[in-house]
């Protein structure tokens, strides 16, 4: 019994040594000749190293794999603007849904000449999703769309934190009113 016990305890000692291993720093450099070197210990000499990380730090999370397809070829685009309830609701489907998006506010005319000359016309909220369009929302057209682009569906992925885009502000023309 207590020999088994120690046994235990030593496979433990050394599975965890092999795991501490796993996470070390790797070390890829070109000796003199040109040839390709890889290891855990740095070179004799420190030019021309690169270090290449083994494992993620806890600190990163990594997308799965279907998101990070997705996000590639279908990436996600959302016009809004400002005092419009319809864009909050669509913003707010894409973060519970934990899409990346990235979105544009519309608010000066050269912002309005991009949104027609993507979307066709000027209507917010616009969805973009790879080379798909939607004009207005509706959350069942939205969600389709991104299920057609390949994005992991609703509850696979966490809640985003993602503010709304800063509105620029319009800028003041020669004869725009000016404040006193």
């Amino acid at each position: 019994m207590i020999t088994g016990m120690i046994a235990a305890r030593v496979i433990a000692v050394v599975a965890l040594s092999f795991a501490l291993g796993a996470h070390a720093q790797v070390y890829r450099w070109l000796d003199e000749k040109g040839r390709l070197h890889a290891g855990d210990t740095p070179p004799p000499s420190a030019r021309d190293v690169e270090k290449v990380r083994v494992a993620p730090t806890p600190t990163e999370p990594v997308e799965p794999y279907a998101l990070q397809v997705a996000r590639k070829n279908n990436p996600v685009t959302l016009y809004s603007t400002r005092n419009c309830p319809l864009c909050d609701r669509a913003r707010e489907l894409l973060k519970a849904r934990g899409v990346p998006f990235s979105e544009k506010s519309v608010v000066t005319d050269q912002q309005v000449e991009e949104l027609e000359r993507v979307v066709g016309r000027n209507a917010v909220p616009s969805l973009v999703v790879g080379t798909k369009i939607q004009d207005g929302f509706a959350d069942s057209l939205y969600e389709a769309m991104l299920d057609g682009a390949g994005y992991p569906k609703k509850g696979a992925l966490p809640a985003r934190k993602q503010e709304p885009a800063a509105a620029a502000q319009p800028p003041l023309g020669p004869y725009a009113p000016r404040a006193k």
